[in-house]
């Protein structure tokens, strides 16, 4: 009998990782992540929050979950060539980004990289559409999945887990470029 229950129970397990390494394997190789908002603000206004790293504290969603994050900018002021630097707790893990592109007033394009709580390289792309009197600005993180994180993404959606991180950010960017200046 209980040669019986463990032989059971050996074949659900196999079944149970087969399922999950088939499901794997039907994973896109790229996840995406967007979101957008309307600001009711010109470009022009909203472009030095993003392609200046020291403007970031007014709006990322990051900054406020570490309140002992260590920062370190370094490169150009702003735009092309500028980078950002962190290590903190759990919640931001430890990474560093660099501006790639900047078109002013229209595109801020990151290479994004984590080195933990694991590594990741994405890319992340700011999009800046005027529209009448307000500027609709995209925010899109763009990457790799190896297999292993395929594994992961039958379980927890990466879009779920950023996307209300990408929310709360723009959000805090509506409000900060909609400040009476």
């Amino acid at each position: 009998m209980l040669k019986t229950i463990l032989v059971a129970g050996a074949a659900l397990a196999f079944v149970a990782i087969a399922l999950v390494l088939i499901l794997a394997a039907m994973k896109p190789d790229t996840f995406q992540v967007r979101r957008s908002i309307a600001i009711d603000a010109p470009p022009e206004r909203i472009y030095p929050l993003i392609a200046d790293f020291k403007a970031w504290g007014a709006w990322s969603p990051w900054e406020k979950k570490d309140p002992a994050l260590k920062r370190s900018l370094s490169g150009a002021e702003s735009g092309v060539g500028a980078r950002y630097a962190w290590d903190g707790d759990k919640n931001v893990g430890r990474g560093s980004m660099e501006i790639v592109e900047a078109q002013p007033s229209s595109k801020i394009a990151l290479k994004l990289d984590f080195i933990a709580p694991f590594e990741a390289h994405n890319d992340v792309v700011f999009s800046l559409q005027p529209e009448g009197r307000a500027t609709t600005v995209t925010w899109t993180m763009i990457g790799p999945t190896p297999f292993l994180g395929k594994v992961i993404h039958v379980f927890m959606d990466m879009d779920r887990m950023v996307g209300g991180d990408f929310e709360a950010g723009l959000a805090a960017m509506k409000t900060a470029a909609e400040r009476p200046a």
